[in-house]
């Protein structure tokens, strides 16, 4: 059984993605790891060279700056990096998405299992979202909860809208939820970058003038309109720790006091009390425990 790692990149450094360590991250798992990597204003390209993984191979690419619609560049990119991958299985990881050392063993355990049980057309992952700092996470319905970061291969699998998920065809994939996590670092940048990138990277799904009125010309991003959050309590992935420990100055704003939207509050009172979120989006059917047959 072989197991290919796929993603895809671009300005990956000027836009403080961990990318280094989210390949990294992967290659213990993988035999192969495919990346798209975009034209980029940065050493993104040379950096992810000098890696020097036999396991690694590089596919050049360059974005469409008309493809203004829904993100579907990304997906776009994520596919060009899966029509590659040669193994019996396909591991996703986008560039600020980093595996848990400790988590391995389960996701072993999880494409061996099921591998013979041909229902299964993808692993679902639980998410861990990082929110301004290394030490909060998003904690409420603005943050979704799992997505489908292993596929089976040659079963139609393809990225879906903006490549949070994958589907087949117009159809949900049926998958297996596991007992491993992708740990999220896409919003942990200083304010000024975090900033940038919004500027740059909403034009994949919105108009000009909805960027002037949305984002605007700040030099910095108001990290205190979030949304609730709550400390990270855990670890790291080992891969992480030179990061989290640069880190030197927290936000200047405590950000457990966010409270966002009303309705949101309300919601997440519900989900708080019953354990079940209102109206989730599931791009994905979960297969049960065992065939009901």
């Amino acid at each position: 059984m072989m197991v290919s790692g796929f993603s895809f990149v671009r300005n990956g450094v000027r836009f403080d993605y961990p990318f280094l360590e989210s390949i990294a991250s992967a290659l213990p798992l993988v035999d192969e790891f495919v990346i798209v990597v975009g034209k980029s204003d940065d050493d993104t390209l040379a950096r992810i060279r000098n890696i020097r993984s036999p396991k690694i191979h590089i596919i050049e690419s360059v974005w469409d700056e008309g493809l203004r619609t829904g993100g579907l560049i990304l997906s776009q990119q994520t596919n060009l990096a899966l029509e590659q991958i040669r193994g019996d299985w396909g591991l996703y990881l986008q560039a600020d998405e980093v595996l848990h050392e400790d988590d391995y063993p389960a996701i072993r355990r999880a494409i061996a299992g099921a591998q013979d049980d041909v229902r299964v057309e993808g692993l679902l992952f639980k998410y861990v979202h990082f929110f301004g700092s290394y030490r909060y996470v998003g904690h409420g319905r603005r943050w979704y909860r799992r997505e489908i970061r292993i596929v089976r291969n040659r079963v139609g699998a393809r990225s879906w809208g903006d490549a949070q998920g994958f589907r087949i065809g117009e159809r949900k994939m049926r998958v297996r939820l596991i007992p491993a996590r992708v740990f999220h670092y896409g919003w942990v940048k200083s304010p000024a970058v975090q900033q940038a990138k919004q500027q740059v990277f909403n034009r994949y799904w919105h108009p000009d003038y909805w960027l002037s009125r949305n984002v605007g010309s700040a030099s910095e991003y108001d990290y205190s309109r979030g949304g609730r959050v709550k400390v990270f309590e855990g670890t790291h992935p080992a891969v992480m720790q030179s990061r989290v420990e640069q880190q030197s100055t927290d936000l200047p704003y405590d950000l457990r006091k966010n409270k966002g939207r009303l309705k949101d509050r309300v919601l997440d009172w519900v989900e708080d009390a019953t354990g079940y979120r209102v109206g989730e989006y599931r791009n994905y059917e979960i297969l049960p425990d065992r065939p009901s047959d």
